[in-house]
C-alpha cells in the first residue's frame, strides 16, 4: 500500500475525514530485540523499529495540520531532523491538495537526551533563538513524488555554528 499516495488522494476527496494517517508500525516486520540490526535486516525484518510511528493529518478552515507521534526521540540529534522532515512533508501535501499549511504537533512516548550529549545540549541552551526561516516551494509538480531538490528554497535561515555530537543507536 502506498500510504503517501493514499493520503494525498484521501485529503483531496474527503478533507474532513479523521482518517488521514500514515502508520509506520508494521508488526510483521518488527525486529527481534535480541538480534543486531544487521542480522534483523538480513532476515527481512526492520533493522530498528520506527521512531516516527504515526502521522495524522487534519484539515480545518482550509489549512492542513499534522500531528507526528514519535515512539522514541533523541532530542539533541534526531528530533530537529524529525521536525524539519515532517514540516517539509506537510508543506508538500498541503500544496498538492490546494491547502494552506496549519500547525505541526509533535508528541513523544520516550523523549531522551543521551548522557554523551549533555555538554552539547548545555551549549545549545546558551544560544539565543533566531528568527524562523521561510520555506518557499518554487513549483507544484503533478505528483507528490515529482518534487526535486531545486523546488525548495529556504529563506532567512541563519543557523548557529554546528555542534558535533556522536550518534547513539
Amino acid at each position: 500500500i502506498d500510504q503517501i499516495a493514499a493520503l494525498v488522494d484521501g485529503i483531496r476527496k474527503n478533507p474532513n475525514s479523521r482518517r488521514h494517517i500514515i502508520n509506520a508500525w508494521n508488526v510483521a516486520y518488527l525486529p527481534d530485540e535480541g538480534k543486531k540490526p544487521a542480522q534483523n535486516a538480513a532476515e527481512g525484518k526492520m533493522a530498528l523499529p520506527p521512531c516516527h510511528v504515526m502521522y495524522q493529518f487534519y484539515v480545518a478552515n482550509g489549512k492542513l495540520s499534522c500531528m507526528l507521534t514519535q515512539r522514541s526521540g533523541d532530542c539533541f540529534l534526531g528530533v530537529p531532523y524529525n521536525a524539519a522532515s515532517v514540516a517539509f512533508l506537510t508543506h508538500m501535501v498541503a500544496q498538492q491538495c490546494g491547502l494552506e499549511v496549519g500547525e505541526l504537533v509533535h508528541s513523544f512516548g520516550d523523549l531522551h537526551l543521551y548522557s554523551n550529549h549533555l555538554e552539547q545540549a548545555r551549549l545549545q541552551l546558551t544560544r539565543a533563538p533566531r528568527a524562523l526561516p521561510r520555506l518557499i516551494i518554487r513549483r507544484k509538480p503533478d505528483s507528490i513524488f515529482d518534487y526535486r531538490f531545486d523546488d525548495f528554497d529556504i529563506q532567512g535561515y541563519e543557523p548557529h555554528p554546528h555542534i558535533p555530537a556522536p550518534i547513539a543507536v
